[in-house]
């Protein structure tokens, strides 16, 4: 198998609302939709974010745990430099995100921040000046 990933999916408790925050708020075009039931989105040339609704993603994946607190995965949106994090997490509060923190320089050379959207998710914003940031950053166009 080859090391590749096209879809992160999601379950979401309430779809309209994440349609809501993603579409309305910070702007996303849906690349396909099945109205109550699941919003795709392109977020590179061969990725798709699925934002599926909790009870559809149960029925076919298997129940989820109802441990209570954070799930157990980021998303991250890197940006070619530190003002540009400054910007996207303004947006995603504007957008009714939550910041839940700050961005602020990171031991490891970089500099982000964290929000939560509507679920909770963490979605990290990040300048990261290390090679595999760079090259990312050439990769998308966004020297």
């Amino acid at each position: 198998m080859d090391a590749r990933l096209t879809f992160i999916t999601l379950a979401v408790a309430d779809l309209a609302a994440t349609r809501r925050f993603y579409v309305g708020g910070l702007g996303w075009s849906p690349a396909m939709e099945a109205e109550g039931e699941v919003i795709f989105f392109r977020v590179g040339p061969t990725v798709m974010l699925s934002l599926w609704s909790r009870d559809g993603f149960e029925a076919e994946v298997g129940p989820l745990p109802d441990a209570g607190g954070l799930a157990p995965i980021t998303l991250s949106h890197n940006m070619p430099d530190r003002a540009g994090v400054d910007a996207v997490l303004a947006e995603a509060a504007a957008a009714g995100a939550r910041i839940v923190r700050p961005a602020q320089e990171r031991e490891w050379g970089g500099y982000s921040g964290y929000f939560a959207d509507p679920d909770g998710f963490r979605w990290e914003v990040a300048y990261n000046p290390q090679p595999i940031g760079v090259e990312l950053m050439a990769a998308a166009g966004l020297n």
